[in-house]
């Protein structure tokens, strides 16, 4: 069956998100600020941390919850539940060698729920998206109204340069991603309703909604993290647990409109370009191997950023590491696309489908 360009291309270009967002929580040995973000002194770690907190932290995830969703809901429920089962095996190994902050395994759980999701009413997913709203907004507020105290609470695998303590703490870590991604089950209520009207499937048929999608999310998204990039870029003050609690709010739930408005945009864009072309074809190829290149990350990020190997994450910025961040999603996009012309999958993607075949073969 021939793929779809949208997903594939979204999923792609997502990826680039995702490795800013990620690579940001590989800064380690400074003093940390409002959202455990270092406290940085140069102009321009100070602008990328603005842009990055105000139009990636917490817009990206929800991005990719949007999509998992709208692909599993155009799922068999049999073959959904085996690849959800391995997902979450995937992501406690991920987390425990490289990335405590792995969102396979929570992924994997939600594919359950998506699976629940399908059986509901558009009106029931409509209104346990904007009560999940609430949720969202009163679990971020709480993790972040602190004052922050110079020390880091998240993630302290990250500041030890013992390889084994921090493989010891990373699956505790791990078991804290689902309460800091709560919010990513109203995007995925939302891909659910949009995989029932092939929303990404035939973007011309929806052109006026994904343009209002995109503009709209997109817009409140970066109105909603602007407060928040400017304080952890040091312009905006805040310093009272509820100042700090509206602000770590207000970014989260604003964080999923953004997320909508991202894949929108990105399935408007996919109208405007064709996909024989090189670049199109290659990001495409890279949301097609999306499992693949989202752990390649992990294994340069490992490689360059933490205490026990080169350690760069102590030495540069958040403009350097930004920089790291977007090399390493081109250089995945590359790889991508060099196995496309081969006719190869990812290994990751190819793993997966060996032990569902052997799990299948095994029944």
């Amino acid at each position: 069956m021939k793929r779809l360009l949208t997903p594939d291309l979204a999923r792609g270009g997502m990826l680039a998100l995702i490795a800013l967002a990620n690579s940001a929580v590989y800064l380690h040995g400074r003093p940390y600020g409002v959202r455990q973000h270092i406290v940085e002194t140069g102009f321009l770690d100070h602008l990328v941390s603005f842009v990055v907190v105000s139009f990636v932290d917490a817009r990206a995830y929800p991005m990719f919850a949007f999509l998992f969703a709208y692909g599993v809901a155009k799922m068999a429920p049999q073959r959904v539940k085996a690849r959800n089962w391995w997902l979450i095996v995937f992501g406690f190994l991920h987390a425990l060698l490289l990335f405590p902050g792995d969102v396979l395994g929570l992924y994997g759980v939600l594919g359950f729920a998506v699976i629940a999701m399908t059986r509901w009413k558009d009106r029931t997913l409509f209104v346990v998206a904007t009560l999940w709203l609430g949720l969202t907004a009163l679990i971020a507020g709480q993790a972040y109204a602190t004052p922050p105290n110079g020390e880091r609470a998240f993630f302290l695998s990250f500041e030890t340069a013992d390889p084994l303590a921090a493989m010891a703490m990373r699956p505790l870590e791990w078991l804290l991603v689902p309460l800091g991604l709560v919010g990513v089950g109203a995007a995925a209520m939302m891909g659910v309703w949009a995989a029932r009207r092939d929303v990404l499937a035939a973007p011309d048929r929806h052109r006026t909604l994904l343009r209002r999608v995109a503009g709209w999310g997109i817009s409140i998204a970066v109105l909603g993290g602007a407060p928040s990039g400017l304080a952890v870029a040091g312009v905006l003050h805040v310093g009272e647990p509820s100042e700090l609690a509206g602000l770590a709010a207000l970014h989260a739930v604003t964080g999923i409109a953004g997320g909508l408005g991202y894949a929108a945009l990105i399935a408007l864009i996919s109208l405007r370009v064709r996909a024989d072309n090189p670049v199109v074809r290659a990001v495409a190829a890279c949301g097609e191997r999306s499992l693949s290149c989202y752990l390649f990350q992990s294994v340069v990020f490992v490689l360059l950023f933490v205490p026990y190997t080169l350690g760069l994450g102590a030495t540069l910025g958040s403009a350097g590491i930004a920089l790291v961040a977007l090399v390493t999603w081109l250089a995945s996009v590359l790889l991508a696309d060099l196995l496309r012309r081969r006719g190869q999958r990812g290994p990751a993607e190819a793993l997966l489908s060996s032990v569902r075949r052997l799990q299948g073969s095994s029944v």
